[in-house]
């Protein structure tokens, strides 16, 4: 069997498959169903300083090849994660886990970063700069490489686990910011999350979420992502963890074919919840089909 550990920052991954932020909850309800040990690891629920409530429904909707979701980073707020959530984790996964962290102001970042960096369990920190500037006429940090460099720095001067900056896809030049981030020291690059996108109720006349519009994702975007994860990854030297619309093993090689040192796998969650394991359970086979011995081997290698 071919070789399907990776080293993502420094931590090595016995594989490549990692359950995206939001479609993982912290993992024991999935811990119920299988074996999440046989993950590479998980990034679990966008985690955020104070709690917060998230948006009011409907706030997920299907659609063609995807779906949309505006939940509003519903979480019980940093110190509940700590003392409550974590624990639970601990006894069902056994790995170094990806905390994901989102918030409001470069102060809120540094704040649950911290806070975060200090937990054993916690391998990364995956930052999402896609969430809005409210001290900056609410554009988003992802939307400008100088405010993603100001959240980098800021989160890199209070801790020491590797910072991986996600990346929003909703820019004119993902380029630019991904390498503004590296120059402001992250350790990695996650991308894309989620488009955005809107749907419309032809007998209400209204839009089908609450929100208006939401996160598109799923099997739709993946051609995007690969786009950009292609295109980051040949712009920086710091890894790349890659998502979007990742559904299959074939995806994943795809995506490491692109640049991408880890995958992610978000929307396929809610649709199967043993989709991740059967990637896991895939990726040999398909190693085999493609004549791929090592997966490192494959990083990057579409010139």
């Amino acid at each position: 069997m071919g070789e399907l550990n990776v080293d993502l920052c420094g931590i090595t991954l016995d594989n490549p498959v990692i359950p995206a932020s939001g479609t993982f909850g912290y993992g024991y309800e999935f811990a119920e169903l299988y074996d999440i040990n046989c993950l590479g690891t998980f990034s679990f629920k966008g985690t955020t300083k104070d709690p917060r409530f998230g948006n009011p429904t409907p706030r997920i909707a299907e659609c063609e090849a995807g779906m949309i979701n505006a939940v509003g980073l519903q979480n019980p707020g940093v110190e509940k994660v700590i003392s409550e959530e974590l624990p639970r984790l601990a006894k069902c996964f056994h790995k170094p886990v990806m905390a994901n962290v989102s918030g409001f102001s470069v102060e809120d970042y540094a704040y649950t970063c911290e806070k975060l960096d200090a937990e054993p369990q916690v391998g990364w920190l995956e930052v999402n700069v896609s969430c809005p500037n409210v001290h900056g006429g609410g554009m988003s940090f992802g939307t400008s490489p100088e405010a993603a460099a100001q959240v980098t720095r800021a989160v890199k001067k209070v801790t020491t686990k590797p910072v991986i900056i996600k990346l929003s896809p909703n820019v004119t030049d993902i380029v630019a910011i991904a390498k503004a981030c590296e120059a402001a020291g992250a350790d990695g690059i996650s991308l894309i999350n989620t488009m955005l996108g809107m749907r419309i109720d032809l007998n209400r006349r209204k839009p089908v979420i609450a929100n208006k519009m939401g996160g598109f994702s799923g099997p739709a975007i993946f051609p995007v992502a690969v786009r950009m994860v292609y295109q980051v990854s040949h712009a920086v030297k710091i890894p790349v963890v890659g998502m979007g619309g990742v559904s299959t093993a074939r995806d994943v090689i795809e995506m490491m074919m692109a640049g991408a040192t880890a995958v992610e796998v978000g929307a396929a969650n809610l649709v199967d919840p043993f989709a991740s394991q059967k990637i896991v359970e895939e990726l040999p086979r398909v190693m085999e089909q493609y004549r791929i011995e090592n997966l490192s081997d494959i990083i990057g290698i579409v010139e």
